[in-house]
């Protein structure tokens, strides 16, 4: 399956520049249509202000969303103007509490949702809400993309991180057009026992699924020396000089499955290549 639709949202005017210039060629190669929701989100916290001035600082977040979105729109669609793509641009106004529903529903029929990294400087609480609602909520593989390298459709070198979860091989299915066009494909096992396999071999069956579609696989196992997984992996991908990430996402509350773990945080702040997930 080849990535046909992609969807990207964009909730702060300075994300519009990074993210359309990462998405652009990548859309292009892949003879894809990329839409794109312009988010203005009214932060107003019914109840929250004294008595008297909710009504007036409601009016004033709202005005303020609904000017963000249009000012997002118009810069998105000057910069899509002089592309050679196929595009489509929606604004929008939400409030906070809404954003889950919103973009989880946008998302859902897309082949790859492509986001800012959501944490970070001047990252807002709503980063996250949105990379979380379109994995979880919308069952769409993400690629969250690093601020100075554009993700291709042809990696040189593409890792997974495989522990055997179904998360893990949900990833894996939806990377698939990126692993198999991939020079290279470093399936990365850290500490196999804590993972409980039964396998004497780890990591053969998906080695050998992947390369019965074609793919260049190689199997790496290594203990794990770091306080965190999640900083085995970005060892290992830096000491490979890999171009993508592939690994499963992973839900921490029974009540609200988008929240991600700190293992998950941590990773996406750190890491400066595209990182694709699934859950």
């Amino acid at each position: 399956m080849a990535y046909k639709s992609i969807f990207t949202v964009i909730t702060e005017p300075e994300d519009v520049g990074p993210v359309l210039e990462a998405a652009i060629p990548f859309v292009r190669a892949e003879g894809a249509h990329l839409d794109v929701l312009c988010l203005g989100i009214d932060r107003t916290q019914t109840g929250y202000y004294f008595a008297g001035a909710t009504a007036l600082m409601h009016e004033e977040t709202l005005r303020h969303a609904q000017n963000e979105a249009k000012a997002i729109e118009q810069a998105v669609r000057d910069r899509l103007g002089r592309s050679d793509i196929s595009w489509g641009v929606d604004a929008v106004v939400a409030q906070t509490a809404t954003v889950s529903g919103l973009v989880a529903k946008r998302a859902r029929f897309a082949d790859l949702v492509m986001l800012p990294k959501p944490y970070g400087d001047n990252r807002t609480m709503d980063a996250p809400v949105v990379v979380e609602a379109a994995m979880f909520q919308g069952q769409a593989p993400v690629m969250v993309l690093p601020e100075a390298k554009s993700p291709s459709n042809r990696p040189s070198r593409a890792v997974v991180a495989w522990n055997e979860s179904a998360e893990a091989l949900s990833a894996v299915r939806r990377a698939m057009p990126l692993l198999l066009a991939a020079k290279e494909v470093e399936i990365l096992i850290i500490d196999p026992q804590r993972h409980g396999t039964e396998t004497a071999d780890p990591g053969t069956e998906l080695s050998e699924m992947l390369t019965r579609h074609g793919a260049k696989v190689e199997v790496s196992i290594v203990a794990c020396t770091m306080p965190r997984v999640s900083d085995m992996i970005l060892r290992y991908v830096s000491d490979q000089d890999a171009d993508l990430l592939v690994m499963g996402a992973y839900g921490h509350s029974r009540f609200r499955e988008a929240i991600l773990g700190g293992a998950t945080r941590n990773l996406l702040e750190q890491a400066d290549i595209p990182v694709l997930m699934a859950h």
